[in-house]
């Protein structure tokens, strides 16, 4: 591939990090025979290039379970993990990572979409997917990547529905989901801080659905709020940010909210003011993003 890569204009190596062997394959004794083979010859050339092994494509199961022994017993340095579930799931598994080894391998999640009857892509599955993030954060020490799937389709000729962004010959036609993924991607933080949510009514369906990641992008010093709320209403809320040295201020905040079936829902920037405790109301079926800008905080 050399030959072809520099006849194709570009003949220095591209420094390539990872290489993924399998997808969503059967976890057989031959594939354990065949994988064993890539993995070592591309180790042994290539120690510096990580393998990505595979645990077949869903959250549990035989495939699952066997993969993952058999990656832990090789030492892959990282899976990749798929499973697409209906909304309920992912508010009901925000914990799925919190119990996961920490001395096993790595996790990609590299396919994973919320569905639902009719596979709409709609404000409902969008949040879904914006809560699930926010426990991917939490457990950024394990899972190392994460990516929505599939992402391209052109229309009329889908061979899976949902995708992320559609097009045609003309245009290009991002769904609701693609606006959640946009603002995790771009406001990332690379400092997780412990947050803890209080509520009046503490049922376990109210807990469930409302949901904060608190990060910091030590390059900026900003401070990015992340919060979800799948309630049917609104709900006032009182950030302590109490430590973080924040003096009154304004922040930029982006809202992405409507009616759960919406399908053309767009996030709406404002500003507000923030300090060390500050008060904001989160609007029924929404995410709201909040970042302030590291010139007017501590660490």
């Amino acid at each position: 591939m050399g030959p072809k890569r520099a006849e194709a204009g570009h003949p220095e190596p591209f420094g390539l990090k990872y290489l993924g062997v399998g997808n969503e394959d059967l976890i057989s004794h031959v594939f354990e025979k065949r994988f064993k083979l890539i993995y070592e010859a591309v180790k042994e050339e290539y120690p510096e290039i990580k393998v990505i092994g595979t645990v077949g494509p869903f959250s549990e199961g035989s495939d699952y379970r066997r993969g993952w022994s058999f990656a832990r017993e090789l030492g892959v340095n990282m899976v990749d993990e798929h499973y697409y579930q209906p909304p309920g799931w992912f508010i009901h598994n925000q914990d799925y990572y919190d119990k996961y080894d920490r001395s096993g391998p790595d996790v990609y999640l590299g396919e994973y979409a919320a569905h639902l009857p009719g596979r709409p892509r709609n404000v409902e599955t969008a949040l879904a997917e914006a809560l699930y993030l926010t426990a991917l954060e939490r457990n950024a020490d394990v899972v190392k990547m994460s990516s929505y799937a599939p992402l391209l389709a052109r229309e009329g000729n889908t061979q899976w529905n949902p995708d992320l962004i559609y097009f045609n010959n003309t245009e290009v036609k991002p769904t609701v989901g693609y606006f959640v993924q946009k603002l995790f991607g771009q406001n990332p933080g690379d400092r997780y801080y412990y947050s803890d949510i209080r509520l009046s009514d503490n049922r376990e369906s109210v807990r469930k659905r409302v949901v904060v990641s608190v990060v910091r992008d030590t390059e900026t010093n900003d401070l990015i709020l992340k919060v979800v709320n799948l309630l049917p209403s609104e709900t006032e809320v009182q950030f302590n940010l109490e430590g973080a040295d924040i003096p009154e201020s304004r922040a930029k905040r982006t809202i992405l909210s409507g009616d759960p079936d919406a399908t053309d829902v767009r996030p709406v920037t404002d500003e507000i003011s923030v300090s060390e405790r500050f008060d904001c109301v989160l609007p029924a079926y929404s995410f709201s993003l909040i970042r302030i800008d590291g010139k007017h905080t501590g660490n």
